[in-house]
């Protein structure tokens, strides 16, 4: 069986899907690295939404994926980004999320990480985000989950020069129950983020967020970086007070950044280990057997399909994430929060199926060969 895909110049080709999916592990614990895999939420398919209406989610398909996530040894890291925070999972979805993320890790014992933001808020004075960031912070600590104290919108609007991060921040780790994440999300990621901790010079920017670390190390478990810069990464990680992890959010080079080298490595936090799951936990099986190669060899042939689902404009990598859920039979239908499954071409999308296909992440590749020919057929390319 063949599947004609359409490549970006219009043209239609021939594509035979692999026969066998990738052979996944038991979900025995990870222990060489922390990772944990930014999960998406599914859509409530059947629900009579508009644009602008609330999230509609699919709570038992939403629960479940992240049950999946547990089962493969990996953490989940909740209502970030991956999950359309911010563009279609409002603070009231969110925080619905983080209760019931929660609960459900607890009856499993599965790690859980949840995002903490300011997106509930219309007013932009430094007092509105300082108690924006209290209320979710109390909704995560009050969960039993880790908070992943996220980068702001409203104060990267509102911020008058580092300062201000410094006072927001020494705030909310002053009065932390436990250590969080901090959150650096580069504006290739979130445009309106661009500045963020005072500066758009990112060395300058480097230095503030390093300070707010230095200050309070015993309140920082941790920084995640999304800024797609190895080089900046690793010099970064360098410089972090003993005892705090860096988790990459490099969806662009993941594989040395967590690999590392003689002056450390990376732990990780990233969205494309939402469909990369099965493959990335055997991937650090090999690193706590002290396999590095065995490691490499897994994960970086999958670089060539995270870079193809984070191409710009990168905030929409979520399109190809479900997907691929839903190729994978993680979910019924590819239908997203706000209608964001209209947010990549076809093309685009017919790519990352067959990269995806390539590496045998389709558990029912016969599955994921007829709903990509549905889709196919429903944009007018017959089969």
């Amino acid at each position: 069986m063949t599947v004609r895909l359409p490549s970006s110049g219009g043209a239609l080709r021939a594509y035979e899907p692999r026969p066998e999916p990738f052979r996944a592990d038991s979900g025995t614990a990870l222990t060489s690295r922390t990772v944990f895999a930014a999960a998406h939420v599914v859509a409530d398919p059947y629900a009579d939404v508009s644009p602008g209406s609330p999230a509609a989610v699919d709570w038992d398909a939403t629960l479940a994926f992240r049950r999946h996530l547990w089962a493969h040894g990996l953490g989940v890291a909740e209502a970030m980004d991956t999950a359309q925070r911010g563009m279609g999972l409002d603070w009231a979805g969110a925080a619905e999320l983080i209760r019931r993320g929660a609960a459900e890790a607890r009856s499993v014992g599965g790690r859980l990480a949840c995002g903490v933001g300011t997106d509930q808020i219309t007013g932009h004075t430094l007092g509105d985000i300082r108690a924006a960031y209290e209320e979710q912070l109390a909704v995560a600590e009050e969960a039993g989950a880790q908070p992943v104290l996220m980068a702001s919108r409203a104060l990267a609007a509102t911020a008058a020069g580092p300062e201000d991060y410094q006072e927001i921040y020494g705030h909310l780790l002053r009065q932390c129950a436990g250590p969080v994440v901090l959150h650096w999300l580069g504006p290739m990621f979130d445009p309106a983020l661009d500045g963020y901790w005072g500066s758009a010079d990112l060395d300058t920017a480097t230095e503030v967020f390093l300070q707010v670390v230095a200050a309070h190390p015993d309140k920082v478990d941790g920084v995640k970086i999304s800024l797609l810069d190895a080089r900046r990464e690793v010099e970064l990680r360098r410089r972090l007070p003993e005892g705090v992890r860096c988790y990459t959010g490099d969806d662009f080079h993941y594989p040395e950044l967590i690999a590392g080298d003689e002056r450390g490595f990376s732990h990780a936090l990233l969205g494309v280990f939402d469909p990369l799951a099965p493959l990335a936990a055997r991937a650090v099986r090999h690193l706590d057997t002290g396999d590095v190669t065995g490691f490499r060899e897994l994960l970086d042939p999958t670089v060539e399909l995270s870079r193809h689902l984070f191409q710009p404009p990168t905030r929409f990598y979520k399109t190809g994430v479900v997907l691929l859920a839903w190729l994978a039979g993680h979910q019924s239908h590819f239908t997203m929060l706000g209608g964001l499954q209209s947010a990549r071409s076809l093309p685009h999308l017919a790519r990352a199926y067959e990269l995806a296909d390539e590496m045998g992440l389709f558990p029912d590749p016969g599955l994921a060969e007829d709903r990509m020919k549905t889709l196919l057929t429903l944009y007018g390319v017959q089969q």
